[in-house]
């Protein structure tokens, strides 16, 4: 079995596909998505229409990003909505869009409501690796970690967890399309959504790295290899 963890998304269905075409996940695979599925990108819909299969087909865990909390948080108010369009909901409802126009919250098929509110969780955990969207406090049990922290917290150069457990998380984009490797945390947002940017995938067990981009261009590497001494 490989753990597959996928990062930032951003609504670059096409750059998912070619990843996943380049992955070839294996049915006792289990893929974590690290959040942020939707919105920047041109098709959150489609993202999010690939994310329901694939947990219905496959081993998948799914974590919810912060652009997750503010999709469902603008069901609440006007300006809880006004918050996400102006951080990239504008895009993702234009994809959901019936007719020719900007989009509404109406447009979200229910199926989508109900994975982001019921499927998506905070983080998840094995023996040796932590996968969260964002960040993690050093010395907090995971079971005793903020919501604030966990989506929204930026990597910078975190210290070690206290269980000793290697943190994988997205959340603050890398330039280049490069990971950023600490060795006690690994961050794989590179940019999906960017011009030149990349989605990576990270095989947790043996380190390797998978990219695609929108354009169906793949690349290999290994995650020592962005190793910052």
């Amino acid at each position: 079995m490989r753990t597959l963890a996928i990062g930032d998304i951003h609504g670059c269905a096409a750059a998912l596909d070619a990843l996943m075409a380049r992955v070839a996940p294996r049915p006792e695979d289990l893929i974590v998505m690290l959040g942020d599925y939707v919105d920047r990108g041109p098709d959150s819909a489609g993202v999010m229409n690939r994310l329901v299969k694939l947990s219905k087909d496959r081993r998948l865990v799914a974590l919810r990003g912060n652009h997750e909390e503010m999709m469902t948080d603008a069901r609440e108010s006007p300006a809880q909505l006004e918050l996400w369009r102006s951080c990239g909901g504008d895009a993702a409802l234009r994809s959901y869009a019936v007719l020719d126009d900007e989009g509404n919250l109406a447009d979200v098929p229910d199926e989508h409501w109900d994975f982001l509110d019921h499927v998506c969780r905070d983080y998840y955990e094995t023996s040796t690796h932590i996968f969260v969207h964002a960040g993690v406090y050093a010395d907090v049990p995971m079971a005793e970690q903020p919501g604030l922290i966990l989506r929204w917290e930026f990597f910078n150069d975190p210290p070690p967890h206290e269980s000793g457990k290697i943190v994988v998380c997205g959340h603050t984009t890398q330039p280049e399309g490069r990971p950023r490797n600490i060795g006690h945390a690994v961050c794989i947002d590179t940019g999906a959504h960017k011009r030149g940017g990349w989605l990576t995938c990270l095989e947790a067990e043996s380190g390797r790295i998978y990219q695609a981009n929108q354009i169906g261009e793949t690349r290999e590497a290994w995650v020592d290899e962005y190793l910052v001494e």
